[in-house]
């Protein structure tokens, strides 16, 4: 019992590093508008790869959610990392992946742990629902573009220079193209990732 217990954890651990090697896992204020549709694609993905994952492992609905739970952990854990180094609170936004967790792990329960109903329609919940929570998120930051230019960090690469979003188009809407991206592309490789936990 104890190495079946030891084994849940390297899954946590090394599932939440997986997620968070998978693109940026923190949105930065100073680039964090065009880094949306990037983010939403990645992180929507990882999240279902690895929660469906963990959950199949163990078999019990709530691991998706413990698994999104402790990537909130490290995230929270950067951000005090920031904060320390004389940035403001507001440099850093922690994203949220627990509700969208909570709909993977509500689908898996309502369809009595059917593994195929956790991957098609828990991920595509997933997908649409990650990017919608995470521009909420966003949208509660106080002046994001002062922030921006005020304390601007030092590795900033080129192609995230700080511009004015654009508003009112919703074909070049964040929250359009990250949902619709993060609903296609979570089923298909949430798929491969419950395949590959069969073998």
């Amino acid at each position: 019992r104890t190495t079946h217990y030891l084994f849940i954890v390297v899954v946590a651990v090394n599932s939440t590093l997986l997620t968070i090697n998978a693109g940026d896992y923190i949105f930065y204020t100073d680039w964090m508008w065009t880094s949306f549709v990037v983010f939403s694609i990645s992180q929507s993905t990882m999240l279902a790869v690895g929660a469906i994952y963990y959950m199949l492992f163990t078999g019990v609905p709530g691991t998706a959610t413990y698994y999104a739970t402790i990537m909130t952990i490290y995230t929270w854990v950067a951000k005090g990392a920031w904060f320390a180094l004389g940035y403001p609170y507001d440099f850093i936004v922690v994203p949220v992946w627990i509700p969208s967790a909570m709909l993977l792990d509500l689908t898996y329960w309502a369809t009595r742990r059917n593994k195929h109903a956790a991957i098609i329609i828990g991920g595509t919940l997933v997908g649409l629902s990650f990017p919608l929570f995470n521009m909420v998120n966003l949208l509660l930051v106080r002046d994001p573009l002062e922030v921006a230019f005020k304390y601007p960090r030092p590795t900033l690469p080129a192609y995230m220079t700080p511009i004015e979003p654009q508003v009112g188009k919703f074909y070049n809407s964040p929250v359009a193209l990250g949902s619709g991206a993060g609903a296609v592309l979570t089923v298909p490789i949430a798929a491969l990732g419950a395949k590959l936990n069969t073998w």
